[in-house]
């Protein structure tokens, strides 16, 4: 696997100008609404629309939004904005009962591709919004070219990052395994990873770190499964799809490879595993100071998790046989629009889409909130004025190493419920790696043909 420099080059030029699934989210399951039911101008309507907000980063609750709309409606006092926090655990089902109810379903959602395109837009639910990219030019082709489908636009994207791993920095230091990594580059090896676990097992063994583990892979549930897929397809340089997109590729000779050299990292002990641990859980012992590394990180887990950390978390790119990693975009992530044959809801939905992300104030408010970087690239550094420019360097230098999007392949939900019970049946019983990779790749291929 060579980096796809075409992508990545885009990608990387849009965030040198504006320099993640995984984090918390609130439990609410009652729209929350916020802006003014006044008449408006004179023939305006007043109308109601719902926005089903996964928790993005910072947008964990209703109250996330409550400047974005107080802003949108100064200009649209005639729009009720309600807001329908759904998390990762379990807004999937929530969303497909609603959508279910028909007219119960939401005006908008705010997520990425893989729902909005591989979902939503493939069952025929949305609205067109190429209206809404007419003149603009300043959003790269690979966070467009995946905002559509078969040519026409149904998602408007708002921030995009990629996602990478961390470690601790001072038990890195203490275990002597800091000489393993490239601190200005943020990779490693294959190689240099396994000799740091090993240094972290020693130091762990002779009390020099309070570590209890080096890391953790966690398969108890799909959440944060970015990370442990970017782990194996890195390990050896291979893909988690084949390059003509014709089938999944766990079974592949590297990546049973790479598969291989972890399940033997797990029962030599420079590697943990939990077969109950989602990525939520994981981060938590990260930042317990339980394990050394994490490979579900991003800014906004940075900050989640910032006031917990005793240590200094370190970001870096996945490990890789050539030094060449190859990382997946945490989204982009952006909002799309529900046809539910209300012209004069639609009209709102896409009023409101367009201001919440195309605004210079807004929108500027919008991505910081999600902790990511603008999909608009003439937005430059928004960061610029922040405290914490020097600790977001890290984030924006990962994407030059974005590789090819490939969440849109089909049969995309259905394989993320086969991913975690492969590594459990690898990594937590042992079982043969071929076989369990072949199974996982017979039963993906048939979703993906389904």
């Amino acid at each position: 696997m060579k980096l796809k420099r075409i992508l990545a080059l885009a990608m990387a030029a849009a965030m040198a100008l504006s320099i993640t699934a995984c984090g918390g989210g609130g439990d609410e399951s009652t729209p929350s609404s916020s802006g003014s039911q006044a008449s408006g101008s004179s023939g305006s309507e007043n109308v109601t629309i719902t926005v089903a907000s996964f928790n993005i980063g910072g947008f964990t609750d209703a109250a996330a939004w409550e400047p974005i709309i107080e802003a949108f409606n100064a200009q649209n006092p005639n729009v009720t904005v309600e807001i329908l926090p759904v998390t990762y655990q379990d807004g999937d089902q929530q969303l497909a009962n609603l959508i279910a109810g028909g007219n119960a379903r939401p005006d908008i959602v705010f997520e990425g591709p893989e729902r909005i395109i591989g979902n939503y837009a493939q069952e025929g639910l949305l609205v067109d919004l190429s209206d809404l990219w007419e003149g603009v030019t300043d959003i790269p082709e690979s966070i467009s070219s995946v905002s559509q489908l078969d040519g026409t636009y149904y998602m408007y994207p708002l921030s995009v990052a990629a996602h990478c791993m961390a470690i601790n920095y001072e038990a890195f230091e203490a275990a002597g395994a800091l000489q393993y990594i490239d601190e200005e580059t943020r990779t490693w090896t294959t190689d240099d990873f396994v000799a740091a676990c090993e240094a972290l097992k020693a130091a762990m063994d002779a009390g020099t770190i309070s570590c209890a583990e080096t890391g953790i892979i966690y398969c108890g549930a799909q959440g944060g499964d970015q990370g442990t897929r970017a782990l194996v397809n890195n390990l050896y340089s291979d893909y988690y799809v084949t390059e003509d997109g014709a089938s999944y590729n766990a079974n592949s000779e590297n990546n049973v490879r790479a598969l291989t050299l972890l399940q033997e990292m797990v029962n030599a002990g420079t590697m943990g595993v939990s077969t109950s641990y989602a990525a939520a859980d994981e981060l938590q012992a990260f930042a317990n100071g339980t394990c050394a590394m994490t490979f579900c990180w991003n800014y906004s887990n940075y900050t989640q998790y910032a006031d917990q950390t005793q240590f200094t978390p370190f970001a870096m790119a996945f490990p890789s046989d050539d030094g060449v990693p190859e990382l997946e975009m945490a989204g982009p992530y952006g909002l799309c629009v529900f046809n539910n044959n209300d012209q004069a809801r639609i009209d709102a939905a896409k009023a409101f889409v367009k201001f919440v992300c195309d605004d210079q104030t807004a929108g500027v408010e919008a991505v910081k909130t999600t902790g990511f970087f603008p999909a608009h690239a003439d937005w430059g550094d928004i960061y610029a004025d922040d405290e914490n420019s020097d600790i977001r360097a890290p984030f924006a230098l990962m994407s030059d190493y974005l590789g090819r999007y490939y969440s849109l392949t089909p049969g995309w939900v259905a394989q993320r419920a086969l991913w975690w019970p492969m590594l459990q049946s690898i990594m937590g019983n042992g079982d043969d790696v071929q076989t369990a990779a072949d199974s996982f790749v017979e039963q993906a291929n048939a979703a993906m043909n389904a």
